[in-house]
């Protein structure tokens, strides 16, 4: 009982407790209310203050950076006014210089060496490519050895210098071995111009040695075929000034039949012009003779050929009356000396000269003048007597030749006759010729008719009046002459005056001229082109009628005919717009021959081939005198012969016309 009323609570008591616990509850949340607005007004305070120590930090850095910024500003002032100082020294520039020039080599080469491949990246699978190279088991291998680490450096440095020092002997070995190529390089370059200049030297000998055998071989030609010059007889005379007896052509025996002069008598019958082209002649063999005899013969000949000149000039300037008589005294004088009795006869009158007496020294120089002609002859006399011994020596051994070799045949005809039997032998007849023959009498009408003297003119009457027997013993002078000297030069006919187109007319026939102006006036066809290459002629011909007529080219007036080949190829590749190249179809040749000397006999033509030569021919024409020879150069292909194709041969009224086209050829399937 009295438990229960210790537990028990009355109304009134719970009521108070309640009221307790919730002013209890209130207060709490006051005080939590307060905390928090505690703890907001407490950061809010501590924001500030670290704003404004933030603020204060900013600011204080700003301050310090611009107070550092100054100092490093003026201190980079007074670093650059140190550095110009020390810039004024060149030869610290130039140390600066090559040690950046050698820092950036040296990394270039880094990064050259390291930019082809990387330590994650490379065909050597090393992860430390990029670190420099230790030999770690070496370096383990010398510490087992008992090496220390010093060592084992002063042995690397050892090596190295070693290494060094063989690289440099090398290097300067491959210097050597470089200079040495270079000396051998010039030596041989020395050797091979020494070989090409004894070649050229070699080759220009040879060059002169073959210009003189062709001088030689056109004499000979020359001397064959009787259009000699005057030096022609003078190589000739060398010809024959040694014997050899393994020469049998029969260029070398040519030339035995015609009987040699002395050398020097060849200049009594040549003009001024002739001796003024044997002097250059002579000049000529002079530059190309090797032999001191032949060069012995040609400078007397020269000494001749200038003294000949040197008259020509003084009977221009004195008379030829007055030059020859001082000739005659001279020739007088000194004909029929030797050699030797004109040397002596020269240092008699250089003593003379040289004694300081009173002389005529115009005379005795001009006579030691003719002395040196007269020597010169000497010494070319005692030549050709040689050179006519050689020559009887020659005969004589080709007419033993020749009689051996009809010996042979006869010995074997007979022979031949005694085996088929005895030939009855025919009686010789006599023919009587006439004693007398038929003279035409002498009429008056076969003379001149006199003239009268008194009608001639003063100038005509001043001139010599010369008797028959005076004419006639000139006449037969000039004969024995001739007939006594072996060179007879062929008189140079004047040179006809160039006339005009008109004049020529006049002169030619006068049909052949009108055809030639009717050719040359017509109009060429669209594919028609003027074709007036003359060719030359690779061996021209000798004419016999040369000596009487004066030989000329003909007039001509060619055309070509050109058009295209319409052929499958062309046709497949070309059209009308773009067109295959032209080619030759024909020729029309028009060669006129108005002045021809035998008109009964027309021209002719051929077709020359040249051996190596296929794709053109020579087409030669040819008539009698006064005309030469003509070619042309045509392409080499088959003719069309048909007149239906436009072929024409024909030869009117001094005009030779040959018309032709080519064959075209027409394929079927």
């Amino acid at each position: 009982m009295g438990r229960h009323s210790s537990h028990s609570i009355s109304p009134h008591r719970r009521s108070n407790r309640d009221r307790v616990r919730e002013g209890t509850d209130r207060d709490r949340e006051s005080r939590t209310e307060y905390r928090e607005e505690d703890r907001k007004r407490y950061r809010s305070r501590s924001r500030d203050r670290d704003e404004v120590k933030k603020d204060y930090t900013s600011s204080r850095r700003d301050k310090d950076s611009s107070k550092h910024n100054e100092r490093d500003r003026s201190f980079s002032r007074d670093r650059d006014k140190k550095r110009r100082k020390r810039d004024k020294s060149e030869e610290r520039k130039a140390r600066k210089a090559e040690k950046k020039r050698i820092k950036e080599e040296e990394e270039a080469r880094q990064i050259a060496e390291l930019s082809v491949y990387s330590a994650t990246d490379n065909p050597f699978h090393d992860v430390n490519l990029g670190q420099q190279f230790r030999w770690h088991k070496k370096n383990e291998k010398e510490r087992k050895q008992g090496l220390s680490l010093a060592e084992a450096q002063r042995k690397d440095a050892i090596r190295k210098q070693e290494a060094k020092e063989e690289l440099e002997r090398l290097n300067k070995r491959r210097a050597e071995r470089e200079v040495e190529q270079r000396l051998r390089e010039e030596e041989e370059m020395r050797m091979q111009r020494l070989q090409e200049s004894a070649q050229m030297s070699d080759w220009l000998s040879k060059e002169g040695d073959f210009q003189l055998e062709q001088e030689r071989s056109r004499a000979a030609i020359r001397i064959k075929e009787k259009r000699a010059k005057a030096v022609d007889f003078l190589a000739l005379n060398l010809k024959y000034v040694t014997l050899d007896d393994d020469s049998e052509d029969e260029e070398e025996d040519a030339g035995l039949e015609i009987d040699l002069d002395e050398p020097y008598n060849i200049l009594d019958n040549l003009n001024n012009e002739q001796v003024e082209e044997l002097h250059d002649d002579i000049e000529r063999y002079m530059t190309l003779e090797q032999n001191d005899t032949n060069i012995n013969f040609w400078t007397n000949m020269m000494v001749v050929c200038k003294d000949r000149l040197d008259s020509i000039k003084s009977g221009q300037r004195m008379g030829i009356e007055a030059a020859k008589v001082v000739e005659n005294d001279i020739a007088a004088l000194l004909s029929g000396k030797t050699y030797n009795e004109l040397a002596s006869l020269q240092r008699q009158i250089q003593n003379k000269l040289t004694s300081g007496e009173p002389v005529d020294t115009d005379y005795w120089e001009a006579l030691l003048k003719k002395i040196l002609v007269w020597k010169a002859k000497a010494n070319l006399k005692s030549l050709h007597e040689v050179v006519v011994r050689n020559r009887l020596e020659q005969l004589r051994k080709r007419q033993r030749d020749e009689a051996l070799l009809a010996q042979e045949e006869l010995l074997a005809g007979v022979a031949k006759t005694a085996s088929s039997g005895p030939v009855p032998i025919p009686e010789p007849t006599v023919t009587l010729e006439p004693e007398t023959a038929l003279i035409e009498p002498y009429d008056r009408s076969m003379s001149p008719t006199l003239i009268d003297i008194t009608k001639l003119p003063t100038e005509e009457r001043q001139i010599d009046i010369f008797t028959v027997d005076e004419d006639r013993r000139a006449l037969m002078k000039l004969r024995r002459t001739v007939a006594a000297s072996r060179f007879v030069p062929k008189l140079t006919q004047p040179e006809p005056e160039t006339q005009d187109e008109e004049a020529i007319a006049s002169g030619a026939d006068m049909a052949s001229e009108a055809l030639y102006r009717a050719e040359a006036e017509r109009e060429l066809d669209e594919e028609e082109e003027l074709f007036n290459m003359e060719e030359n002629i690779a061996n021209p011909t000798s004419y016999n009628w040369e000596d009487k007529y004066r030989p000329r080219k003909p007039r001509y007036f060619n055309r070509v005919h050109t058009g295209y080949e319409w052929n499958k190829y062309n046709q497949t590749h070309y059209d009308t717009d773009n067109p295959p190249p032209k080619v030759v179809q024909g020729y029309k040749f028009n060669v006129f021959y108005p002045d021809l000397i035998d008109k009964s006999k027309a021209p002719t033509y051929k077709i020359v081939k040249e051996p190596g030569n296929d794709e053109t021919v020579l087409l030669l024409f040819s008539a009698g005198p006064p005309y030469e020879d003509i070619a042309f150069r045509i392409v080499n292909r088959e003719w069309e012969f048909s007149h239906k194709r436009g072929f024409r041969s024909s030869f009117d009224r001094g005009c030779l016309s040959l018309w032709f086209n080519f064959r075209r050829n027409f394929y079927r399937k």
